[in-house]
């Protein structure tokens, strides 16, 4: 089964983290995770990745960052990937 993970704060990155830990023995594969885009913080401004982001990188998942996903070219690609699952 692949699957596409959805999500952008803390508590969402726990939830893939899970998903990581449990995906060689439960038989799926995450095929990619979408996150919003990196935005400023702290003092600097810096642009500063959200923790999917992060840990998807860190697990070699691709990381799609469209700026919503109403636009029809964020659909295109979502829907060219052929999740059998897409968790939110």
């Amino acid at each position: 089964m692949k699957i596409v993970f959805a999500g952008t704060p803390r508590f969402a990155a726990s939830a893939l983290e899970a998903l990581l830990a449990a995906q060689s023995r439960a038989g799926f594969e995450i095929i990619g995770a979408y996150t919003q885009p990196d935005r400023p913080a702290q003092r600097g401004q810096k642009l500063t990745p959200s923790a999917v982001k992060t840990l998807a990188v860190n697990a070699n998942i691709p990381v799609f960052q469209p700026q919503t996903l109403r636009d029809p070219h964020a659909q295109a690609e979502l829907a060219a990937l052929k999740p059998d699952l897409i968790i939110v």
